[in-house]
């Protein structure tokens, strides 16, 4: 049956993406784009998206090779995609590599057609994966979204996604379709960022990939998709084979930012806690972990989810956390934590934060009494009172006593009815090394562990209550990944998301390692729904090695000169 066009529902359209390996035959590239934009069309759709470098795959090794086989914008290429986008009244989004005002400048290039055959956007790449930036040059531009008959579309290529920054701008100027040019050999694209970024920034993100390739190496792995705003994945392609996917997708669904976690993901936001997002690069703390960690000594850290929370009665998951810590300790364990508001039963604390913030004196005390003069430190979670009002607080105990706390900056709706949101975003300089401090959904935003790694963190410490799985599968192990960060993840055992706690490890990069190490970093799962004591050895020289491969450090090449929407209110970004 031929497919029925898309105008059936109000609002829907239908979006499409192909994958497929570039040669070295320009021409033949073409008219392999052309014929999958006619496929689309034949389809009903009313844009297509193509992978990065469409043009001609990358077989040069030198600036001078890139500028011979790049485009131009009045070129064969160029100009033969507009002609097709005109004859078929269609968008099409292509990634092509241009050349640059002036030799050997090349810059990775991605056009956005409209269906009469112009050129509406040209986006320059911003952030490169490793080789690339031996051969060509960053854009630099501001991020900017284009408004279009069938939705305000923004674009972005592969690396561009490995880290937080550009997909948010195009989120916070209006993004409802994020059009997703890759050129990736690693599993991570279909796994973590490009859900992701859909979830975090609530925006339908439309992702295609080059695939297959030589068998010199890893091969580009496919695995192009349509992702929700929601993160539902509604078109997805095989990590084999050209093909192409299509989706009816409604955009004015994007417009909608309430999330799963109970918080609007653009509103909750707190720009007045992210200026360390706009500073320059080398004024940071983090500017002596950027590259490789060099002679950077190691610095081993034994560290354990404490995975106990409510369970039957207050007094017996007390006594049963208090014997994790001396179970802990007799390990050699240097660094416990334990989920978020562990200690309560869910809803407890919402209907009676004056109760629960006497019981936290009483369970803060004991924790004090079971960690003095012994060489574990643990993280809990409880409810603090001061003045009148309620903080979801994280404290980090240790030898002597508190040591320091954290109360949560960024609160969902529920959390609203009875807690006062913090007024920072807290690293802690220990003898066991810089910890940062996350709670719960905080997970869900980019710049709360971004801001963290920029101050210094070497592991951030996450007491949770996952309210799905992708909290801890996707969200977790992404702010592990962009930021090159340790991350513990302490989850409640009732917990929405089904799973257990996590610890995602920085992964040093070592020359050698293949793409699918350099990209995806390990992590360590305890089963879910029970009590359980995971110990994993970290070495906090790990968050002292930013590079991912041997060029492309995530922290180090951000760009905040373009940074601004960050610090600027909802409502002046929205004026």
């Amino acid at each position: 049956m031929a497919p029925q066009p898309s105008s059936a529902v109000p609002g829907t359209i239908r979006v499409a993406a192909a994958q497929f390996f570039s040669g070295t035959d320009v021409r033949a590239n073409l008219e392999l784009c052309a014929g999958y934009l006619r496929e689309a069309a034949a389809a009903g759709a009313q844009i297509l998206v193509t992978p990065e470098n469409s043009n001609r795959v990358r077989d040069f090794t030198t600036r001078e090779g890139a500028w011979e086989h790049a485009e131009t914008l009045d070129g064969e290429f160029v100009t033969g995609l507009r002609a097709v986008c005109a004859e078929l009244g269609m968008y099409a989004v292509v990634g092509v590599d241009l050349r640059g005002e002036q030799a050997p400048d090349v810059h990775i290039g991605q056009l956005l057609v409209g269906p009469d055959g112009s050129i509406l956007k040209v986006h320059r790449k911003h952030i490169f994966w490793d080789y690339e930036y031996t051969l060509f040059v960053p854009g630099d531009e501001p991020i900017e979204v284009v408004d279009t008959a069938i939705g305000r579309i923004g674009l972005l290529m592969c690396a561009d996604g490995i880290v937080p920054e550009v997909p948010r701008l195009l989120g916070l100027a209006g993004a409802q379709i994020l059009c997703n040019s890759l050129n990736s050999r690693g599993p991570d694209e279909l796994r973590t960022h490009v859900p992701l970024r859909a979830m975090e920034n609530r925006v339908w993100h439309i992702s295609a990939n080059t695939v297959g390739g030589p068998a010199d190496a890893y091969p580009w792995m496919g695995g192009s998709q349509v992702v929700s705003p929601g993160g539902e994945v509604v078109a997805v392609a095989g990590e084999a084979g050209n093909m192409m996917i299509w989706a009816d997708i409604q955009p004015v669904e994007a417009d909608d930012k309430w999330a799963s976690f109970g918080a609007d993901v653009i509103t909750w936001r707190r720009p007045d806690l992210y200026g360390d997002l706009v500073r320059p690069v080398a004024d940071l703390p983090v500017a002596a972990m950027y590259g490789p960690a060099g002679d950077t000594p190691s610095k081993p850290l034994t560290v354990a989810p404490l995975q106990v929370s409510w369970f039957h009665n207050q007094d017996w998951t007390v006594t049963r956390a208090l014997g994790q810590i001396s179970y802990a300790a007799t390990r050699g364990i240097q660094l416990g934590v334990l989920p978020e508001l562990f200690c309560f039963e869910r809803d407890e604390v919402a209907a009676d934060p004056a109760a629960a913030a006497r019981i936290s004196l009483d369970v803060l005390a004991r924790i004090v009494g079971a960690v003095a003069g012994g060489s574990l430190r643990v993280v809990v979670s409880l409810v603090e009172e001061s003045a009148g009002q309620y903080f979801s607080t994280a404290w980090l105990v240790g030898p002597e006593g508190v040591e320091g706390s954290y109360r949560k900056a960024h609160l969902s709706g529920a959390e609203r009815r009875w807690a006062t949101a913090g007024d920072h975003l807290s690293v802690l300089d220990t003898p066991i090394g810089r910890i940062g401090f996350m709670i719960g959904t905080e997970v869900w935003l980019p710049e709360v562990a971004r801001v963290l790694t920029v101050r210094g963190a070497e592991v951030i410490v996450h007491p949770t209550d996952a309210d799905r799985a992708q909290a801890l599968t996707v969200a977790a192990v992404e702010r592990a990944e962009e930021n090159r960060v340790h991350l513990i993840s302490s989850n409640r055992l009732d917990s929405p998301s089904g799973l257990g706690s996590q610890v995602v490890q920085a992964d040093e990069f070592v020359p050698g390692q293949p793409i699918a190490l350099m990209r995806f970093p390990t992590a360590w799962t305890c089963r879910g729904g029970f009590e359980e004591q995971m110990r994993v050895e970290l070495d906090l020289r790990e968050s002292h090695s930013k590079v991912m491969g041997l060029h492309l450090d995530p922290v180090a090449t951000r760009q905040p000169h373009i940074y601004s929407p960050f610090v600027t209110l909802t409502t002046e970004l929205s004026a």
